[in-house]
């Protein structure tokens, strides 16, 4: 019903219609922003309103419509039976069950209702022509069924000679042909009625309905009022969706030459099979078969399982009797054993950790609590990468038992390789498969072995690589041991990074002068000093007798060793920091019980001292200080790799004409040593108090005895200075007295190492006073006061000091 007739007088506020056009894509459009001064005609009008979802209509499309709702139903039987026109309006949400105004947009279409049917399913179908755009200026009625005051919308269009709009309307007519005919899903004969469709404005619309598109994008291009720039971005999507097909349709072109490839071999390889069947040739096959069972189940990387079909697929086409068949057999097989991203869970009971440590070894308490703090950092974490830990020390302190404590202590396998005298890089890192008989390297060797991607790794003995014509092992090991690179650690065979992160490597060493520099950085180095005689009574009643009394079936009522008897073993029979020894003493005294017992002798189950001396033979004499009271001979105190000793400097003087000799197996630091010690007193010899034509008068001998035991270093300094300043002056030193230091021709002491071993040694000879360099004070309290009980230590730093203290 017509209502009234109005005249719009719209304000410019743009400088031209294009840039409106971005403004104008919402479903609310107010009036002021208008970019257009024109004067339309509005027609008002009431009118029943349907809201649809899933579809926009436009002018003069038909389409096809199913509605659900009753109040939709009844809303298109009334407007069908008077033959009224309805508005459509989209819902901005399909999901919405009852919308409301706000869900709606405020442009739709006016629509004539062709045809409508009733379905079996209780549905009502009806069948929709677009005849104008309206707009929603107020809605006057919710319910029953929308009923809303509307305005007719003019499209504005070009003028009909636009040049511009024509091209555009024919290349909107070809691609949309172009889109049919690709299109398989499509009926041709839409090709047929696009190409008759004479109304430029129906073409826009009649393609953009058909767009595959979303409902806000379609209804962005329904509210244009513009035909021309409803044209331009028909085309625009119509041309994405074209480049779709395009790219949808290369797409199943190559798939379906893969397929086909793919059913190619498959025929290939089938008639392969039957032919191999006749030949009676089938263990091949199942191999490979088996090979590719287990490469499913394998827990790699995308890049891995390339390689490893890639392999595989070398493997089939290699005949049998060629030898790189075994290589390539071997190749697969190793991949397939290795523990690809495969890791055993780790235990973060720290107080069971903690018991096992207590339990495996005693003392130790450095590293134990190192092992603590990493669990505990671990546990609060949740990740942390693994440390890399070098346990220095002497040999039988247990630094590579602990290894195996460690993984016990954190629920890890434990795995073991010795390095001692390796000299071949292709251990290490393996050797290329291009020759016959390649292998991995030892290190993934070891954690194929293990099964898991985590063990406990124990680098045994790293002190004591070699170094050969093939390549330098300590070089390769820097890839292994350090925490940047070993994430992708390659090996030659493998040809590809395998990931050692997660690893814990232990390496254990006699000496750190040997090991590389770059090597020794990478690892945090912990020092495992040797043990008190105290401390070894206690691991002897600990774990040495019960682990020879259960080795050699006895128990411990075959045979009982008291703590009396344990240290005449340890001071009369070993000498060293370590424990092996001693356990090697034990172990006889145990196999003397365990010989009698199986003959049915009577035998002294409680071993007193006389049987440890018939059993294990006349003993040593301790190593005890001895007083000389000869010029000349000065005691010092050594490190060497079997832990702390003490040795006898020895100078005499003879008449000559100021010679200077060594002897006594010395290396070239050692007389180095001598020579500085010689030189600094000649420079300094009034201050000695030392006549200065003796120099000339007398030649000088320097001995070191134990003379096929080779020497070396520079700690024995001043203990030569001493020796020679003794002899000039022909006065004895005080006795008990031992001193170890560095001198320098500046007159000054400079610190050494080794200084928990030398105190041991000196506590085992009796000795109560030592001189060391200031520098080493902090060296001396960081020991325990156990260890330094007995001992009175005069801290020095001028070779003076040293000379006044000594006489």
């Amino acid at each position: 019903m017509l209502l009234q007739n109005r005249f719009v007088d719209y304000e410019s506020i743009f400088e031209s219609e294009t840039d409106l056009f971005p403004l104008i894509c919402k479903g609310n459009i107010e009036e002021k922003i208008l970019n257009y001064k024109v004067k339309v005609t509005e027609t008002i009008e009431i009118i029943e309103i349907l809201s649809v979802r899933n579809v926009v209509l436009f002018p003069g499309v038909v389409i096809p419509i199913t509605a659900g709702r009753k109040k939709s139903i009844k809303l298109l039987k009334d407007a069908y039976s008077a033959d009224n026109p309805i508005g459509v309006l989209t819902q901005k949400d399909l999901n919405i069950e009852n919308p409301q105004e706000k869900d709606l947009y405020y442009i739709g279409t006016v629509a004539k209702i062709l045809k409508l049917l009733k379905m079996p399913d209780g549905t009502t179908t009806v069948i929709l022509q677009g005849q104008s755009r309206f707009k929603v200026t107020k809605m006057i009625q919710i319910e029953p069924s929308f009923k809303a005051e509307i305005i007719y919308l003019k499209d504005e269009k070009p003028d009909k000679e636009d040049k511009e709009y024509l091209a555009l309307i024919d290349s909107i007519k070809e691609i949309s042909i172009k889109l049919v005919h690709e299109n398989h899903n499509l009926p041709s004969e839409s090709s047929f009625a696009i190409s008759n469709i004479e109304s430029q404005s129906f073409l826009i619309n009649f393609v953009a309905s058909n767009l595959n598109l979303e409902i806000k994008e379609k209804q962005i291009l329904l509210e244009y009022d513009f035909v021309k720039q409803r044209a331009i971005e028909t085309f625009r999507f119509l041309t994405l969706e074209h480049q779709q097909m395009i790219l949808k349709n290369e797409i199943k072109s190559r798939v379906k030459k893969e397929m086909d490839q793919q059913q190619k071999e498959y025929f290939l390889n089938q008639q392969i099979k039957a032919i191999k069947e006749e030949l009676g040739d089938l263990s091949y096959e199942k191999e490979i078969e088996e090979m590719k069972v287990k490469s499913y189940k394998k827990n790699w990387s995308k890049e891995t399982q390339k390689q490893f079909e890639k392999e595989l697929r070398k493997f089939q086409r290699t005949n049998p009797q060629m030898p790189e068949y075994t290589v390539l057999r071997n190749y697969l097989e190793f991949m397939l054993d290795l523990p690809w991203q495969t890791y055993s869970k780790d235990s973060f009971d720290l107080k069971r950790a903690h018991q096992i440590l207590e339990k495996d070894h005693f003392g130790l308490e450095k590293v134990k609590e190192r092992i603590i703090e990493y669990l505990s950092v671990i546990k609060l974490k949740g990740d942390l990468r693994s440390p890399i830990i070098c346990f220095y020390g002497p040999p039988g302190v247990g630094k590579t038992s602990l290894g195996k404590s460690i993984a016990s202590a954190l629920n890890r396998k434990y795995v073991r390789i010795s390095l001692g005298g390796l000299n071949d890089e292709a251990e290490i890192r393996g050797h290329r498969k291009t020759y016959i008989g390649a292998m991995p390297g030892r290190i993934l060797q070891s954690i194929k072995k293990a099964g898991t991607s985590n063990p406990v790794f124990v680098l045994d003995e790293i002190d004591k690589l070699g170094m050969g014509n093939q390549g330098n092992p300590a070089s390769a090991m820097l890839e292994v041991l350090d925490p940047e690179q070993n994430k992708e650690f390659y090996d030659n065979f493998m040809e590809m990074g395998y990931d050692l992160s997660k690893v814990i490597f232990i390496a254990t060493a006699n000496s750190l002068y040997p090991i590389h520099m770059a090597l020794l950085d990478r690892m945090e180095v912990i020092d495992m000093t040797g043990y008190t005689v105290e401390e070894k009574i206690e691991i002897s009643k600990k774990h040495l007798i019960p682990k020879q009394l259960k080795e050699n079936g006895l128990t411990s009522k075959d045979i009982i060793l008291g703590v009396k008897q344990i240290e005449k073993i340890i001071e009369n029979y070993t000498r060293e920091s370590g424990v092996r020894s001693l356990e090697k003493k034990i172990s006889k005294i145990v196999r003397y019980a365990a010989k009698n017992l199986a003959m049915k002798k009577k035998y002294l189950k409680r071993i007193n001292l006389a049987k440890i001396e018939e059993v294990l033979g006349p003993p040593q004499e301790p190593e005890k200080y001895e007083v000389y009271k000869i010029p000349g001979i000065v005691t010092g105190l050594a490190w060497t790799i079997g832990g702390g000793e003490i040795i006898y400097i020895e100078s005499t003087l003879l008449k000559g004409k100021g010679n200077f000799s060594i002897t006594g197996n010395v290396g070239n630091v050692m007389k180095e040593s001598a020579t500085i010690a010689l030189k600094y007193i000649k420079a300094h010899h009034q201050e000695f108090g030392i006549n200065e034509k003796m120099f000339e008068m007398y030649n000088l001998h320097i001995h070191v005895p134990e003379g096929a035991v080779p020497k070396d270093g520079p700690s024995a300094g001043i203990t030569i200075l001493t020796s020679i300043i003794s002899s000039f002056l022909k006065k004895a030193i005080r006795p008990y007295l031992a001193m170890t230091g560095e001198i320098t021709l500046r007159g000054k002491i400079i610190p050494v190492g080794g200084i928990k071993e030398k105190i041991l040694a000196a506590k085992r000879a009796n000795i109560k006073e030592i001189i060391l360099s200031k520098d080493n004070q902090k060296d001396v309290f960081a020991i325990p006061k156990a260890y330094r009980k007995g001992i009175k230590f005069n801290f020095i730093r001028k070779i003076i000091e040293v000379i006044n203290y000594s006489f």
